[in-house]
């Protein structure tokens, strides 16, 4: 390896970690150890320019060139792109917005819209630019990273509140006369194994549970769709674990295993249950077989079933959604659901800072889908739709 070579080689291993003043310095000295002709090839090495080279040469010397704290002349320096290309900022920003607004003639739209696409398409529009100064024009003009949040409903019905209101003096009166209020949904379906789950949770450094590159469902633990029953009077919950389809037929199961295991006990003098529920799901307000099995638990119980689903859309204000599955979600992040009974384990150990207690047992029923109720099965039942909006709000009796 040559001088120049060894001087090369030095120079790309410092360049990181030197400012400019550092740079000038460390050429300079490199200038007078070669003596003669010394700025020239550290010049030739480095591509560092003549007159900057000798600065420093004089820097070394004791000649105070600069003010202190300053690495250059005041107006030194190449000119910030913003003020010598006039069209950089509107083209920035014409290229993010029109992929933010979904534009199709974007050349952006179907691509990642990362800095360095950003600063391939400047650049092909004729602006000699790098990514990291894309990043910092966008800085700039007040963009940022930004992910999706969940803010749109669609379009709500016109009787949105009105159905909310009447959904409250609904669930006021019974919990006012001693009558068990509920709140039902499916929880989302989780695969049981050693998968990824979102989240994360403290473990030792460098110590991170290692899972499984895909997310194939095992064919013996397959996955799980909790049900969950929530109690808004007393703050209580009941989840069933079910290991086959998510049918109406399951969700009315999931309730009567509550009814047994801690309705029953908690409301000995009860004789309706009120239950709100979503408008969709295998709890459906226009589900035939939701309905059916809801006969069946209220001839079985004695209870008369009071049902008031929320509007399309709205399912996010169905109390168990924030009361009950954010919390479970938080107890289990980054752990991986290894095991039906880890999986209990977890939903029971569940509790917040307002005092949530939380059961929860596996079903391994199974539940068969594309079960049909007739019409003449759907007239035969004991069923009466409210005044208002009786497709969201009816109640189911006792046969006798």
């Amino acid at each position: 390896m040559t001088t120049n070579d060894r001087m090369c080689a030095r120079y790309q291993a410092l360049w990181p970690h030197l400012d400019e003043k550092g740079r000038r310095l460390w050429a300079a000295s490199e200038a007078k150890a070669i003596g003669r002709g010394g700025t020239k090839v550290v010049h030739e090495v480095t591509g560092m320019s003549r007159s900057v080279i000798s600065e420093g040469i004089r820097e070394l010397t004791g000649e105070r060139l600069l003010p202190e704290g300053r690495i250059r002349r005041a107006g030194a320096g190449r000119k910030l792109l913003k003020t010598t290309d006039k069209t950089l900022f509107d083209d920035v920003r014409t290229l993010v917005e029109s992929t933010t607004r979904g534009d199709p003639e974007s050349p952006l739209l179907w691509t990642t819209q990362s800095l360095r696409s950003l600063a391939v398409h400047l650049r092909a529009m004729g602006h000699r630019i790098g990514h990291v100064t894309v990043g910092v024009l966008l800085a700039e003009q007040g963009y940022s990273l930004q992910g999706n949040r969940k803010t749109l409903e669609g379009s709500a019905h016109p009787d949105r509140d009105a159905q909310f209101r009447f959904i409250t003096e609904r669930v006021k009166a019974a919990m006012e006369q001693g009558q068990p209020v509920i709140s039902v949904d499916t929880k989302k379906k989780e695969l049981v194994g050693l998968y990824k789950n979102g989240g994360r949770s403290y473990r030792p450094t460098g110590d991170p549970v290692r899972v499984k590159v895909h997310d194939f469902v095992d064919k013996e633990l397959g996955k799980v769709a909790p049900y969950g029953i929530y109690d808004v009077t007393h703050n209580e919950a009941w989840v069933n674990v079910g290991t086959d389809h998510d049918t109406s037929a399951f969700a009315v199961e999931s309730i009567r295993r509550w009814w047994l295991m801690m309705g029953k006990e908690r409301y000995p003098d009860a004789t309706r249950l009120m239950i709100t529920a979503d408008s969709g799901g295998s709890n459906g307000a226009r589900v035939r077989l939701w309905k059916a099995e809801l006969q069946k638990f209220a001839t079985e119980t004695g209870l008369e079933i009071h049902v008031s689903h929320f509007p399309p859309g709205t399912s996010k204000w169905n109390k168990i959604e924030h009361r009950l599955f954010s919390a479970i979600s938080l107890n289990w992040r980054g752990r991986p659901l290894i095991s039906h009974e880890v999986i209990i384990n977890l939903i029971e150990s569940t509790t917040t800072r307002t005092g949530l207690k939380v059961r929860a047992a596996l079903d391994t029923n199974r539940y068969p889908k594309g079960v049909k109720v007739s019409d003449t099965a759907l007239k035969a039942l004991s069923h009466r739709p409210e005044s208002f909006h009786g497709e969201w709000n009816y109640t189911i009796a006792q046969k006798h």
